[in-house]
């Protein structure tokens, strides 16, 4: 993902919100959400897929386990060489560690730049790490946006985000009308004015294309891919998830909605993915 926005325990009935869009080159292949194993031994994870490095930018597993990652747009720090970030989320969702145990082998892969949001929803614990943390931090209730900065940056997007998610929560107790103003805020293409943009060494021309919550690149080679929106309630110690992906072409059109819902939430069954083309 490169713009996620997070509320936990922050409305009574949606314990659990997330809304997220992926950027990335629409040259690079990638497949929906659905199932699929790391290996033929790992949990069921439900997730898009990088087909050109194997990993993913956010999911879920059958073992209760949830990660979302960004890139840090840092030019000075990146590497050719470096192994995929796609790799660290299917890394958490396949463990059975806690984070603590397990943060010295994902920050070790030496990844270029990264933020890491993850959780293991049965127990409880919510957690974001970057590439140059030495241990990863707790996340409490509340509102929490990010993009491809630290945790807390206050870029122009990032705070329109968690706004509207704010918005969002106190206007509705509909499920179906909470994903529908969420689907809206993450296809936002309003741009701050120059002097409100980060510098993040890319130049002010990329700045203001990276500027939105949904981007398009002039030449339509790299944008907004697919916008995610998970909205979760808990049912005693399990929960009920509705997880839904809409996906986009080079012109920023709607191609398809893959969506599920997760009743008693994990469980060994997995249900099936519901593909709805937008054409």
């Amino acid at each position: 993902m490169c713009l996620i926005g997070l509320a936990l325990d922050a409305h009574p009935r949606f314990a659990l919100v997330i809304a997220a869009n992926r950027d990335e080159y629409f040259e690079r292949p990638a497949a929906g959400l659905d199932w699929w194993r790391s290996t033929a031994d790992s949990p069921w994870l439900l997730a898009g897929r990088d087909l050109s490095a194997g990993g993913t930018w956010m999911g879920l597993s059958s073992q209760g386990r949830l990660a979302m990652l960004t890139n840090v747009r840092d030019p000075a720090r990146q590497r050719a060489d470096a192994p995929s970030r796609g790799a660290l989320v299917p890394a958490w969702l396949a463990s059975a560690q806690p984070a603590d145990a397990l943060w010295p082998a994902l920050a070790g892969r030496d990844c270029n730049p990264f933020n890491l949001v993850a959780a293991d929803l049965v127990q409880g614990h919510w957690w974001w790490g970057d590439d140059r943390a030495l241990q990863p931090r707790a996340l409490g209730p509340g509102v929490h946006g990010l993009s491809n900065a630290s945790l807390g940056t206050d870029w122009p997007k990032v705070r329109r985000l968690e706004r509207a998610i704010t918005g969002a929560l106190s206007r509705t107790e509909d499920e179906t009308d909470l994903a529908a103003q969420l689907f809206t805020a993450l296809a936002d293409r309003s741009r701050p004015d120059d002097d409100a943009l980060p510098d993040t060494g890319v130049g002010l021309a990329r700045e203001r294309m990276l500027s939105p919550a949904f981007i398009g690149s002039p030449d339509g080679r790299y944008g907004t891919r697919c916008s995610t929106v998970l909205i979760g309630q808990r049912q005693g110690t399990l929960w009920r998830l509705r997880l839904a992906e809409r996906s986009f072409d080079p012109q920023g059109r709607p191609i398809e909605d893959r969506t599920v819902q997760l009743e008693g939430w994990p469980a060994a069954a997995t249900p099936p993915v519901q593909v709805k083309s937008l054409r």
